[in-house]
């Protein structure tokens, strides 16, 4: 069985950009951290209860790091509850109103999304860096193209690359005048094209972590496609060190697609990767139906490894030899199991399912104690 980790293939090497790192809570952000996959909560923030079981399934979906807004006072003030509950960091995302900082600042948020050029004066921002620095919060400066300053707009006439980039500068300078590098930057826009134009540019200027986005991306799939293509093009080039899939889906899903693209470039492992053949005539039992029964029942599976899927003999052994557990269609309702690229047993329609999630469970829990029984070998215990 081939090895999923990239280091070992040379030709799928890919070199990050070396930045500096920050900590967002207890996440660290840049330099050799893993790239932290974020999202954000769309419940009232006020609601705390709702907020937190929604922040409570994105920790499920293995989500490193999630933006709760704070528009209102009342807002901030549920922050607290909200920080207390959560076991991942909070971003406090914040507009215009710099009150609204410090006052997250106070209740416990592990970082700010804010631009200090929105929020008013020199003493305005010093407010905030100086509520940042004594509650140890990290700030995340958002630019969009869908919102940059008027100066800048007509300056260049229309939203470009080099808008993007100069706004982050003038934002990351404000900062830098109050002394406070604990900073990330985002240049987002909803055109691809743009926003990677924008990301490509400012890497090159700027040594802070990069947070990544396409923004306004739009549905579950098209936006997937969209992120996938601008995020992805930058992360293979290098580019990012967190990054959140702007869909209009649920919290939830952003996660899981974020994964799935770090996991499809080697930057990444956590969860099932899942090998699965489009189905043709030839497919011995419904390959779609049973991938998508296999993807809901084994979203509780964090270990990293690989499950192939594929409804007959023509790729179907040749993908199992390169997966931990495979499945490979045969005649009659009866289907070959693969155990780390070896054929192991025959499984019957009716058991198959089961079968599969409960071979995926007893990998995973083997993995697991190996990895415990190599740190335990490690610390001499």
């Amino acid at each position: 069985m081939t090895s999923d980790n990239p280091s070992l293939r040379p030709w799928r090497d890919i070199e990050r950009r070396q930045s500096r790192q920050i900590m967002v809570g207890d996440v660290a952000v840049g330099g050799n951290a893993p790239i932290s996959v974020q999202t954000m909560t769309n419940t009232p923030t006020s609601d705390i209860k709702g907020t937190v079981d929604q922040i409570r399934r994105c920790e499920e979906a293995g989500v490193d790091i999630i933006r709760v807004s704070c528009p209102d006072e009342d807002s901030t003030a549920a922050l607290k509850q909200i920080v207390r509950a959560s076991r991942v960091p909070i971003v406090a995302d914040i507009h215009f109103h710099y009150k609204r900082g410090i006052e997250a600042a106070e209740a416990g948020a592990a970082c700010l999304r804010i631009n200090p050029g929105n929020i008013g004066s020199e003493k305005r921002v010093k407010e905030v860096v100086d509520a940042a620095k004594s509650n140890g919060c990290a700030i995340r400066i958002g630019v969009n193209a869908g919102s940059l300053e008027k100066g800048l707009l007509e300056k260049y006439g229309e939203p470009c690359p080099e808008a993007l980039v100069e706004s982050a500068l003038d934002h990351i300078k404000l900062l830098q005048d109050q002394d406070f590098h604990e900073y990330k930057v985002a240049v987002k826009a909803s055109d691809l094209f743009l926003a990677v134009a924008a990301y490509s540019q400012l890497a090159d200027v700027v040594d802070c972590p990069l947070h990544l986005g396409i923004t306004e991306a739009g549905g579950l799939i098209g936006g997937t496609v969209k992120s996938a293509i601008g995020m992805g093009n930058l992360l293979w080039s290098g580019i990012g060190d967190t990054i959140r899939v702007s869909l209009s889906a649920e919290p939830e899903e952003e996660v899981r697609v974020g994964y799935e693209m770090l996991k499809a470039l080697g930057l990444r492992t956590r969860g099932v990767r899942v090998v699965s053949c489009p189905s043709c005539a030839r497919q011995g039992f419904d390959v779609i139906r049973t991938v998508q029964t296999l993807e809901e029942r084994l979203q509780h599976i964090n270990t990293p490894l690989s499950l192939s899927v594929l409804g007959c003999v023509v790729n179907g052994p040749g993908e199992a030899r390169e997966t931990d557990i495979g499945l490979t269609g045969g005649g009659n309702g009866k289907h070959m199991i693969f155990l780390s690229g070896v054929t192991d047993h025959h499984v019957q329609d009716d058991d198959m399912i089961e079968h599969i999630v409960g071979l995926v469970e007893k990998k995973a829990a083997e993995i697991e104690a190996g990895t415990s029984e190599s740190m335990d070998v490690k610390h001499g215990i």
